[in-house]
């Protein structure tokens, strides 16, 4: 397979660029190798410089459920263009994108538009503070809900694949104020209400932990934790980012049956442009500026392009059968995976909700950070350049989930799993 081109672009790319990207996990540090320059999408392929083709399951981090390039997002896009790019005043698209959140999420009784999911966890915490005069929040180990300061403790996804505790730059101040406890384990959650029951704000929690592989909850725990937040006037958070609109129309939350106080959404609700959002509670976010005293703003709120592209995304998921076609999609691949390893003589555990799966080269079960961590590194790596080199394309680190999107075809899931065959092999070999 010819790389010379994706080669020379990210040498001089680190010329300019820190690093040669502009998204840690981008740089294939945890996989070696250089990545790969992507020049174009269509359905559930990409092409990079070279020339190379892909089956894609990265689908830019979740929000492509309807594929690359999609004719009617194109369309929608193309239609907001020509009315104009950006106004930093109110339309009424954003109006119709909040009604349609509103009716897929019936938790959400007010929503904020942002412009990513780094500002709906940050807003969404603020307004827990504001709302409950509390400083205190509790996340868990791995779960990785954005770069602001208080939440780059116990991040998984790129912080846990560049093996960085935290991150310089952020003040021990901050990080005091986060608690930490390991995800599915609800004893360390009451331990800790025990110890600062009246100090904690809130919990944000991923509903399905996203970034250190896909890991699903425990029976139980996402309903002891509203629970527990009940019982201790804090707020619970769902993190919905990625599991939004992703692994059932309503979200986690329908899915497990919670019902959160505030929700934090991104990826599908831009449908492939910058876009997210958080909501709850009408007496919560009418503590919002300009109705009430706790701050947020953003000129790109609500871009009338990103609006018009998760307008149409959602649309198209109101169609019928669209979360059992992802969800059989990702268990085909799943089990197939689980199967295929098996043949191979590999240790390899698979998870999946909805259009979301992941796989661990271990026997598992996975139900936390610290069971994520016990994969096998260099099995990974050999897999992961297995199935590149066999036309592929994987998250490059073992600590992120897989997508499928309604354009990924029973002919691309064989694709995939023949791939896996030779690629389990090649993992096979190491010991």
């Amino acid at each position: 397979m010819a790389t010379s081109k994706s080669r020379r672009l990210f040498a001089r790319a680190r010329r300019s660029i820190p690093g040669g990207v502009n998204s840690p996990v981008r740089a294939f540090g945890s996989v070696g190798g250089n990545p790969r320059f992507i020049e174009r999408g269509k359905g559930c392929r990409i092409t990079d410089a070279d020339g190379n083709e892909y089956v894609d399951y990265v689908g830019s981090w979740g929000p492509l459920i309807l594929g690359h390039a999609d004719p009617g997002v194109l369309r929608a896009v193309r239609g907001a263009m020509a009315r104009g790019t950006s106004f930093g005043a109110p339309t009424e698209a954003e109006v119709e994108l909040a009604e349609a959140i509103q009716r897929a999420v019936p938790s959400i009784e007010r929503v904020r538009m942002v412009s990513s999911g780094t500002e709906a966890t940050m807003s969404a915490i603020r307004l827990a503070r504001g709302a409950t005069g509390r400083s205190r929040i509790l996340k868990f180990s791995g779960c990785y809900h954005g770069h602001a300061d208080a939440l780059l403790v116990g991040a998984g996804s790129g912080v846990a694949t560049l093996g960085i505790p935290g991150s310089p730059g952020v003040p021990d101040a901050f990080a005091e104020l986060t608690v930490q406890a390991p995800f599915n384990d609800l004893e360390a959650v009451a331990d800790a209400f025990r110890r600062w029951g009246d100090q904690i704000a809130c919990i944000i929690v991923e509903p399905v932990a996203g970034n250190m592989g896909c890991v699903p909850p425990r029976p139980g725990f996402l309903e002891g934790l509203r629970e527990l937040c009940s019982e201790h006037g804090a707020l619970l958070i769902l993190d919905e980012v990625m599991t939004g609109f992703r692994v059932a129309r309503g979200g986690a939350q329908e899915r497990y049956g919670i019902t959160p106080d505030l929700t934090c959404l991104g990826k599908v609700v831009g449908g492939g442009l910058p876009a997210a959002a958080f909501g709850g509670r009408a007496d919560l976010m009418d503590q919002m500026a300009p109705d009430g005293p706790v701050y947020q703003a953003g000129t790109l709120s609500g871009n009338p392009l990103a609006v018009a592209a998760g307008l149409e995304t959602l649309r198209r998921l109101e169609a019928p059968g669209v979360y059992e076609k992802l969800s059989t999609a990702a268990a085909a691949l799943a089990d197939g995976l689980r199967t295929l390893a098996e043949e191979a003589g590999v240790e390899l555990c698979t998870a999946q909700a909805g259009g979301m799966f992941g796989f661990f080269f271990q026997p598992g079960p996975v139900r936390s950070f610290e069971d994520a961590k016990k994969s096998h590194d260099e099995r990974f790596r050999r897999f992961f350049a297995g199935m590149l080199e066999r036309g592929v394309y994987l998250p490059p680190s073992p600590f992120e989930a897989c997508f499928v999107g309604l354009a990924h075809r029973r002919r691309d899931l064989d694709e995939t799993l023949e791939a896996a065959r030779g690629a389990l092999r090649r993992a096979a070999r190491v010991r």
